[in-house]
């Protein structure tokens, strides 16, 4: 394997972020103090740790960069069939990525519960609102989201889409999708990940 240049991801010891994550005890193992995100990224991947590598990745990722890694995932998802509700939920996730405002944010929650949380599009959607700055219902309250429930929600999405495939498939599918995610901590846009 090429070595990774995950340039954006900011933090520089993987340690860091995998402290507040629950990561299996064989990926546990693997990280060694000194550890890069990319290091520690190839390593769970070596080792096929790839519900791990996502978790990962969707916690190392700026919210931003990880709600469009979401979003991406989503997108492979939907086909014709696709219920309206996921359609618009995806549409409005992508639409924070590209324009982050908290008006664009606040748009992603009603659109997020319309999928009753069950899809990717849904929590495409959730890891926008997460990104916002307030998740009070109250107009004049302001309530900061918790740091980890973007990565939360990315680490959902990013699942969900792996499992959208026939069973035999799902490793295959994940490894795709964890692809498109180090395209994206690589500076691409992931959507031309084969």
């Amino acid at each position: 394997m090429t070595e990774l240049n995950l340039i954006k991801i900011m933090q520089t010891k993987a340690k860091l972020i995998a402290a507040s994550l629950d990561l299996s005890d064989e990926a546990m193992t693997l990280l060694l103090d000194e550890m890069t995100p990319a290091q520690y990224v190839q390593e769970l991947i070596e080792k096929t740790l790839y519900t791990d590598v996502i978790m990962f990745l969707a916690a190392g990722l700026s919210k931003r960069e990880s709600t469009w890694w979401a979003c991406v995932c989503a997108r492979s998802t939907l086909t014709d069939q696709s219920p309206d509700s996921d359609v618009k939920a995806l549409a409005l996730a992508e639409a924070w990525v590209y324009k982050p405002t908290q008006e664009n944010c606040q748009l992603t929650l009603p659109a997020a519960e319309a999928t009753g949380f069950k899809t990717a599009a849904g929590w495409s959607a959730m890891a926008a609102f997460w990104s916002g700055e307030n998740i009070s219902p109250v107009e004049d309250a302001i309530v900061p989201p918790p740091a980890d429930l973007t990565g939360k929600a990315v680490n959902g999405a990013v699942l969900l889409a792996a499992s959208q495939v026939e069973p035999t498939k799902v490793i295959e599918n994940q490894q795709l999708l964890i692809n498109i995610a180090i395209d994206i901590a690589s500076g691409g846009d992931g959507r031309n990940v084969k």
